[in-house]
């Protein structure tokens, strides 16, 4: 019996460690974000908090619509810790979508961050791509008041399903959750990734591959 409590006992702290290895708690009420600071963190460092104001916990602007006359069709209108300094340490962001008719949100990754994606107007068609070797496609269709989650590193993306604007909010489990979008990472590299590694990656002819990296 005293093995078992002493196993459960280990079990217990071993999950504690992970717990506040991967989200400490804070030391301090907060920490807002000082870009001015020649200090090297993983992050920002911390403003004098005695030179914090309000306006360094607040953001105006998601009410304003995003401009969607690009390519795909969509404009995301980002909340972080680079636009919301109150922001820094806390492990949240969140980000408006804007949707032209059938606009998509293209396929992208949020390296340091999950997604839960609710949408305020129109239907969306969301789906995120499982890891390999299954590859597996998840997808629903999603209507106003709708909410979708994203899990962290997995590819993802939305559609617009109607022929009216689309709006979502996105919520992100870190204060800088960072975006590698697929197409823009592979075609748009600078310096370019070469033709023939691209080439033989998507088996496709070469021709195809200069053309795709013209575009970006």
């Amino acid at each position: 019996m005293a093995k078992n409590i002493l196993t459960l006992c280990l079990v217990a702290l071993t999950l504690c460690h992970l717990t506040i290895a991967f989200e400490p708690k804070p030391l301090q009420d907060f920490c807002v974000a000082d870009p001015t600071s020649p200090a090297r963190v993983n992050g920002f460092a911390c403003k004098n908090p005695m030179l914090v104001q309000a306006n360094d916990f607040f953001f105006s602007g998601l009410n304003i619509a995003g401009n969607t006359s690009n390519p795909v069709g969509s404009k995301v209108t980002p909340v972080t810790v680079a636009q919301l300094p109150g922001l820094n340490t806390l492990g949240i962001a969140m980000a408006r979508v804007d949707y032209e008719p059938w606009g998509v949100n293209p396929p992208h990754v949020h390296p340091r961050a999950s997604e839960i994606l609710t949408v305020l107007e129109g239907s969306l068609l969301a789906g995120f791509v499982t890891s390999n070797p299954e590859n597996r496609l998840i997808t629903k269709v999603l209507h106003k008041g709708d909410a979708f989650v994203f899990p962290m590193g997995l590819v993802h993306f939305q559609r617009n399903m109607g022929y009216g604007k689309a709006v979502a909010i996105a919520a992100l489990s870190s204060q800088n959750p960072g975006i590698i979008t697929i197409a823009n990472t592979v075609f748009g590299s600078n310096p370019s990734i070469a033709v023939e590694v691209l080439a033989k990656a998507f088996q496709v002819d070469k021709n195809i591959v200069d053309q795709l990296q013209s575009k970006f």
